[in-house]
């Protein structure tokens, strides 16, 4: 099996789902905002142990997000594993229930609507799941999965075979696909039966979550330019949910950085990436390789203290000050909220970061007077 790496664009673009005027979804006109999520909050309550498990405990996994996608627009979502990009998207598409919070969609609020009210809705907002080993149904075959939204969302008046030949060679695959199963197909192959299956119903957003980590590098380029291609074309949103800050960058018009649950950092790519404000940001970036091996060796590179604190019991102030070689004690107390540093970015840091040059130095020395501390911490507990 070879992987395909370029869709076919002669294919009819999005097929009609308009079941009476037969009218090609409208899609909101590009840079109008689509998206709009504020202070989200998503919490789980989790057993603390013991006999009966009767104590809870919390895990903050998402502490008061805001971010706006507009139409059109790709918001790439980046930070540690566990910082809790994956359940952002999932609050964002109502998989999982909010804490708090709002998020709206077309101006219309979908905290606290029912499930028989969200499904009109998702017809306007899909998702890539990242495992496209697990994503697709052992049993079915490839006809099945992509004809299954139209029968959930009860879409009649198509030509459902038609409808998936046209998807199958939006993807970059043959309509003879339809009748293989997904053990069939490459692991590039069956993530782009998943982009197939969001695109059924004509979405306006997407939500990505890792589409390409499960990826070798060479199936990875395929799939990321499949993904503009089709943006291009259809007019699509994505929040792009990845760790992989080069894919981010080559994907993506704005970024936000989370960690531990909180948006440290968002704004334009390359403000971003060529210089970034919060520290957490800059070591980020620093630890990521270049392409030349003799750059990549030059380049200053900023190593953090300690360990990613739980979740379950997180700092006060700010979040990233038990590992900050900026830390003061402000930062203990005081949150720092999401400010304005020019160019379209906000940045949450009391202290924000300068040079990658003098922050790293600054980190170096940091290391050195906090790490014998922390080796006696834990060789005596």
């Amino acid at each position: 099996m070879t992987e395909s790496t370029s869709p076919k664009h002669d294919s009819p673009e999005q097929a009609t789902l308009a079941e009476s005027t037969g009218a090609p979804p409208k899609h909101a006109a590009s840079g109008e905002s689509l998206l709009q999520v504020e202070d989200l909050v998503m919490e789980f309550p989790v057993g603390k142990g013991g006999l009966f498990r009767r104590a809870q405990e919390t895990v903050h996994a998402v502490a008061g997000v805001s971010f706006d996608i507009k139409a059109g627009e790709t918001l790439g979502l980046v930070g540690e594993s566990g910082c809790g990009k994956t359940t952002t998207g999932r609050a964002v598409l109502q998989l999982h229930r909010p804490t708090s919070g709002s998020v709206k969609f077309e101006g219309r609020e979908l905290t606290g609507l029912s499930a028989n009210e969200m499904r009109p809705i998702r017809r306007d907002m899909q998702i890539v799941f990242q495992d496209p080993y697990a994503s697709l149904n052992p049993r079915w075959t490839i006809n099945d999965i992509l004809t299954e939204p139209f029968e959930i969302h009860g879409v009649k008046n198509i030509d459902t075979r038609k409808r998936v030949g046209e998807l199958l060679e939006l993807v970059g695959l043959k309509p003879e696909h339809r009748n293989r199963y997904g053990h069939e197909f490459s692991g590039g192959q069956r993530q782009r039966i998943g982009v197939a299956r969001a695109l059924a119903l004509n979405p306006k957003l997407i939500v990505l979550d890792e589409p390409v980590s499960a990826l070798d590098v060479s199936v990875q380029a395929g799939v990321v330019n499949l993904l503009e291609d089709l943006q291009e074309e259809l007019g699509l949103a994505y929040c792009f949910i990845a760790h992989d800050l080069s894919v981010v960058r080559h994907i993506s018009d704005r970024v936000a950085v989370m960690y531990l649950g909180k948006i440290v950092e968002i704004g334009p790519r390359d403000e971003v990436y060529n210089n970034p404000r919060h520290p957490y940001t800059m070591a980020l970036l620093s630890a990521a390789p270049e392409a030349d091996p003799n750059e990549d060796g030059m380049r200053e590179r900023i190593i953090l203290t300690g360990d990613v604190p739980s979740p379950i019991n997180p700092p006060s102030g700010c979040r990233f000050r038990t590992r900050c070689w900026k830390a003061q004690e402000k930062c203990a107390v005081e949150e720092p909220p999401l400010v304005d540093m020019g160019g379209g970015r906000l940045a949450a840091c009391h202290f924000p970061a300068t040079d990658l040059a003098t922050e790293a130095a600054a980190a170096h020395a940091h290391r050195d007077k906090v790490q014998p501390d922390l080796l006696a911490t834990q060789l005596t507990s």
